[in-house]
């Protein structure tokens, strides 16, 4: 009796000691990876300010880390794959992603669920106060920063460019923003675009060092009918002053930088982080983080959205009153 009582605790002892030795999923934090876009733009600060914000850093259910990217289409890429459970998209790459009508790519991304609106993102095309550059047409021949390829920004001025025939009659140049405000001030480029809030600091730089004008491609979208063409796209105008040296509204159009999820994604995840960020104090923490999300509300939460909301969004926004 001893050896068998001796034998049935040992064995018992083993068992405790391998189930303490094994997390389970009760009790180990899922690892959530949100895909943001390059170092020091818009869509790498949501990430890094969602990753750092106590809130959802010391929640115990689940983490977030930020992971650089190279923009809006990498990021639907991503997230569609599983590769990222978040990241942030341009609502027009997640609208053409779902309808099959990406450039040179008819597969239908039909895991990227939006989950909110963040901010809008104009075009801005920066250009030499003296260039004579009136209209995005007039940069036949000339060398033009286009944003990084895989990004929004470069994806955008091809669709743009593309529309108003101009894309394969100038000299792309595809590099980030920094680094093309800092071409365009050694003489190296004739222009550069961005599409991002303003005001950059990329743009800042540039009218350091030169005279600037924004080019209006709110004409050029008008009268070339590319708002009918993509109607995600809405009007707006920079406003005078947002640049040193450019003392006059400038229009232009812009797109919505959402805030996306993968399909699978829990519902009471994607739930519990709108119900962390869109407080008065998370919001407080985002508008900290960077000027451009002065934007971000619950009156604002489903803005620009024109493709299905992840079902733990739509719990979220229905409860506030928005659907």
């Amino acid at each position: 009796m001893r050896i068998k009582r001796r034998s049935f605790l040992l064995g018992g002892c083993a068992v405790l000691a391998a189930t303490l030795a094994v997390p389970t999923a009760s009790f180990a934090a899922k690892r959530l990876v949100f895909s943001g876009g390059p170092a020091g733009g818009t869509f790498q600060v949501v990430a890094n300010a969602i990753q750092v914000y106590d809130p959802v850093k010391d929640n115990g259910k689940f983490t977030v880390k930020a992971q650089s990217s190279a923009g809006s289409t990498e990021n639907l890429r991503k997230v569609e794959k599983g590769r990222a459970d978040f990241g942030v998209v341009y609502s027009g790459h997640v609208w053409l992603g779902r309808e099959g009508k990406l450039k040179n790519d008819p597969k239908k991304y039909e895991n990227v669920m939006a989950v909110s609106y963040l901010y809008g993102a104009p075009a801005q095309l920066v250009v030499r106060a003296d260039s004579g550059i009136k209209s995005a047409k007039d940069l036949v021949g000339k060398k033009v920063g286009v944003g990084n390829a895989g990004s929004g920004a470069f994806a955008n001025c091809e669709l743009f460019f593309s529309h108003l025939g101009i894309w394969d009659k100038i000299e792309r140049n595809a590099m980030g923003y920094n680094d093309a405000a800092g071409a365009f001030g050694n003489n190296q480029l004739d222009a550069f675009w961005l599409f991002t809030a303003f005001p950059s600091g990329a743009v800042i730089m540039a009218a350091q060092t030169n005279d600037i004008a924004l080019v209006d491609v709110g004409q050029d979208a008008l009268d070339s009918g590319f708002l009918e063409a993509y109607p995600y796209f809405s009007n707006l105008a920079v406003p005078a002053g947002t640049y040193k040296g450019v003392d006059k509204d400038t229009p232009s159009f812009q797109d919505s930088a959402l805030w996306v999820a993968n399909a699978e994604v829990p519902d009471d995840v994607v739930y519990d982080m709108l119900s962390m960020i869109y407080t008065d104090e998370g919001l407080a923490h985002m508008r900290s983080q960077k000027t451009t999300f002065k934007e971000m509300s619950i009156a604002t939460g489903i803005n620009g959205i024109v493709t299905p909301l992840h079902p733990g969004a739509e719990k979220f926004w229905k409860e506030k009153g928005l659907l």
